[in-house]
Parts: structure tokens; sequence; C-alpha cells
């Protein structure tokens, strides 16, 4: 019965957005933040920080993503704030996406804490609204977690349809219902659409997608080349793109930043930082099996200002002194003397392990080789003695991931 919601030639897609998710995660971890105005916002303790998200009590109040913290206390004068956990972010969304998985493997995820699912061979298991159902209701009963769904024939229109309703929604978006539900809003409000875009558009005449639905095509890409071209299929409900789970793997660089808990323009204390950003890109890495022949150095400066100075390399690097010794040239030949307060390493260029294989000359062999020995060491002590004797060393120079907006983490689902 339920196959006649399924179309023969076509697909139906979900968009899945998790609610205010890392508010939502800690209420879930403690029920008494429930009903509180709280906010997500870094190092609060130590700086003038940034909100990174807020529950619904605190966005009624006016606080906002990226707002200034004292700004959002200033609005809501009995704010909570607390640090991100990502951790336990991860250790959530990981679950998101296997319980996602469990209905159709064709997922996408796009961030930690929203994804695409494809669930056009998925009639035996109901309706796509008794789906989108399922899913919201397993989110809220095994985790706690509030989630809106959007149920469309495309991408675009799914991620537009779960826009429609939040908290707890599940919406459905037909191309036949642009005309009312689409097509009357405003052209800013587009999946797609910035501040600057917005400008251009209505420079146009373009203030409704609407408009842009029915805009002549040779002056949108005079305009804005072949990004006005995709917008206007966009705002006709036209995408092609089909949901791909190994958009994931499409990642280009890792990198890890930290903001100082106050600026400084000691030297000592950027290099220490240089390394710990290096450690984190190195495991991440590491777990990925990937290498990278370019390394980025981004600096911010205590008035916001911020430059990113790259070097591309001979040689694929992976190890933690490798691209510390980089970024630090890169820190040494750009710093302007002035205070610091955040800093970021990030490693491009990046390529598959199994791609590049064993690339040694007379100047690395004799490196390689000492590594084999030190690895045949560790697995004979190993062997004699447990991981545990690793382990316990390992464990006290781990550092907590400062930042989980990187994708290489998203497949976690699977396993791995």
């Amino acid at each position: 019965m339920s196959k006649r919601w399924y179309p023969k030639n076509g697909r139906v897609i979900l968009h899945i957005d998790m609610n205010c998710f890392y508010a939502s995660v800690e209420i879930a971890h403690d029920e008494s933040l429930r009903g509180k105005p709280l906010a997500i916002a870094g190092n609060p303790e130590e700086r003038k920080g940034i909100v990174v998200t807020s529950s619904y009590e605190a966005r009624a109040k006016g606080v906002k993503t990226t707002m200034p913290l004292w700004e959002a206390k200033k609005l809501c004068p009995n704010l909570l704030v607390m640090r991100p956990n990502f951790e336990r972010y991860r250790t959530a969304s990981k679950t998101i996406f296997k319980m996602m998985s469990e209905i159709s493997p064709l997922i996408e995820p796009v961030s930690i804490d929203e994804g695409y699912l494809d669930i056009t061979g998925c009639a035996h298991f109901g309706t796509p609204i008794e789906i989108a159902q399922r899913l919201q209701d397993a989110f809220m009963q095994q985790l706690s977690l509030p989630a809106s769904i959007g149920i469309a024939p495309n991408k675009f229109l799914a991620k537009t349809a779960s826009d429609m309703k939040k908290p707890l929604g599940i919406t459905i978006l037909r191309k036949r219902d642009l005309p009312t539900k689409l097509w009357p809003l405003r052209v800013g409000e587009m999946h797609g659409v910035g501040e600057k875009t917005e400008e251009k558009l209505n420079d146009l005449n373009i203030y409704t997608i609407g408009d842009l639905a029915n805009a002549d095509d040779y002056i949108l890409k005079h305009r804005l080349g072949i990004n006005g071209e995709r917008l206007k299929n966009r705002a006709n409900g036209i995408d092609s793109r089909a949901v791909d789970p190994d958009a994931v793997y499409d990642f280009k660089s890792i990198g890890s930043s930290r903001t100082l808990p106050y600026d400084t323009t000691d030297e000592r204390e950027v290099f220490a930082l240089i390394d710990q950003l290096s450690l984190q890109v190195e495991r991440r890495l590491n777990r990925k099996e990937v290498m990278g022949s370019s390394i980025q150095l981004m600096i911010r400066y205590k008035n916001h200002e911020t430059i990113t100075r790259s070097r591309r390399l001979e040689q694929y690097i992976e190890a933690q002194k490798d691209i510390a010794q980089v970024a630090k040239e890169l820190w040494t030949k750009n710093w302007n003397g002035q205070p610091v307060r955040l800093l970021g390493v990030t490693v491009q260029h990046i390529e598959d392990k199994a791609k590049l294989g064993k690339q040694l000359d007379l100047f690395t062999f004799e490196k390689e080789a000492n590594k084999l020995k030190l690895h045949q060491t560790i697995h004979a002590l190993t062997d004699k003695y447990g991981e545990e004797v690793f382990k316990r060393q390992k464990a006290h120079h781990d550092i907590q991931p400062q930042t989980s907006f990187q994708k290489d983490f998203l497949d976690d689902y699977k396993g791995q």
C-alpha cells in the first residue's frame, strides 16, 4: 500500500536536521537544564567567547549563533553558559547516523548534526511520513534529542523543507508546492543565498524566491556567473544531485584550531600550542590513513584580523614534528608582532597513503628503517606486557578535541 507514495522515476529524500544539537545533547545529559536558557560557547570563563548554539528558550530572548557572549548575556541575564563537549556530541552523532543506516545505506552526512537519507527503495518500512516519524520518535525516545525532517524529491527541497518547521517538524515539499510554499519567501531565506548574493539579486530587482525562479537567464549568469544558473534551478525545484555516501571522504584538508585563553605575544606559548594542534592533526591524518603536501597556518590577532599563510612541500607528510616545524616557520616569517587570540594548523592537499605508497629514497631509508625497529620493539613489548603499558602513557598526553567542524569523523557510525 505504501508503494504508491514512491515515484516510479525519481527519488524520495529525507533531510534530517537535529534541533539546537549541542544544547539539546547537554540537556539530554542533564535534565535540570531543560526549559532554561542555555548557550554553548567556547571558554566562557576565560574570555568573551562566541555563542556556538543555544536552546530555544535562549533564542526567544534574542540569543543567536555567532553572537558575542557579552551581548547574549545582556539580552538574557539569566543565560546559562557551558563549554562545548565535542566528544559527547560526536558520540550522539554516531548513534544518530547509525539509526539512519538501519533504514537505508544511502546516507550522506553533511555535518555533525544533519544529513540526507535516500529512502526511494524503502517502501517496506512504510510511507515516507511513517519513516520520518519513526526516526524522529527514535531520536526522542532513545536519545531525548529533537529533530526536524524534510521530505522531498531532491536534496535542495528536502533541506528547505526541514527548515520550515522547528523544532520537531516533519514537512513535505513537492515541486507542485513551490508557488505557494517557497516562491513568496524573501530570496535571502533560500538555502545557498548569503547576504552578499542577496544584495546582488536585489540590485536586479529580485526580492523573492519567485522572482529568482522567473528571472532572465542571461542577466543572472552575467551578474552571478554559473552560480546564478544554479540558484535559478534550485528556485524551480531542480536539483539532480544524488545522496552520496562517499561525499564524506571528499575532504581536502584536515586541521585544528584553538582560541587562546588570553591574547599573547609569548612565542613559547604559541609554539607549545602549535605542537598541540599539530599532534591533533597527526592523529586525525593517521585515523583516516592520509597524508598531505601543504601546511597552512592561520593567525587571528586581537583586533580579529585574520591571515592564512601556507607552504607547499616537496613530499607528503603526516608526523606531528614535521607539521609543527613548517607551521612554526610560517609563524616566524609572517607574525607581525601583535597579540594573537587564535591559531590554526591545517594539512592540505590530502592523499590516501594507499595511493601514495612508500616513496623511499637514500635520504629517508635510514629513518624508515629505524621506525621499523621501533615498531618491532613496541610489538614485542605489547606481546609481553599487554597494550596497557602504552595506553597509560598515551592517556597522559591526550588532548581534548577543540573543534568538530571538520568532516573527517562523519563516517564513525559505520563502526570504524
